[in-house]
């Protein structure tokens, strides 16, 4: 007795025979997190130029002269690394491409050709570094 195909199968013919086609936007856009990161790195290390290579005042120790110029420098680097990755995303907008793409038709899977096969190797002996079970547990081998 032969039964209609599903509302699913019949769908699933439908995209074969007439695969779909999408316009779609291509473009590349920075990762906000780097830059974020990377300024805050810079603005560390303009303030250990400030603190050590600058000549200051002795009354202030360089490391306390650091720790308040990181904070101020490590800030205004994040700020600026955020205005970097603005001005790229801004400018990857602008360089943006069309493209159409087109769905491909799923294949059933092939079988792995008989090399490929894991399992016994030649004349029924396992193959090499293939542990065989008998069943008894994780562990017991016979």
């Amino acid at each position: 007795m032969a039964s209609e195909p599903t509302p699913e199968r019949r769908e699933n013919a439908e995209r074969r025979e007439n695969p779909e086609r999408r316009e779609i936007t291509v473009r590349r856009a920075p990762k906000y997190v780097p830059f974020l990161i990377l300024g805050g790195l810079v603005g560390i290390a303009v303030a250990a130029v400030i603190a050590y290579a600058l000549p200051g005042n002795n009354t202030y120790d360089p490391g306390t002269v650091f720790g308040f110029f990181m904070v101020l420098c490590g800030a205004g680097g994040v700020i600026l690394g955020a205005i970097a990755a603005l001005v790229l995303d801004r400018v990857s907008v602008r360089r943006t491409r069309h493209a159409v793409v087109e769905a491909v038709p799923e294949t059933e899977e092939q079988p792995l050709p008989d090399a490929e096969q894991p399992g016994p190797g030649a004349a029924g002996q396992p193959a090499p570094g293939h542990r065989q079970d008998n069943g008894n547990g994780p562990d017991l081998r016979s």
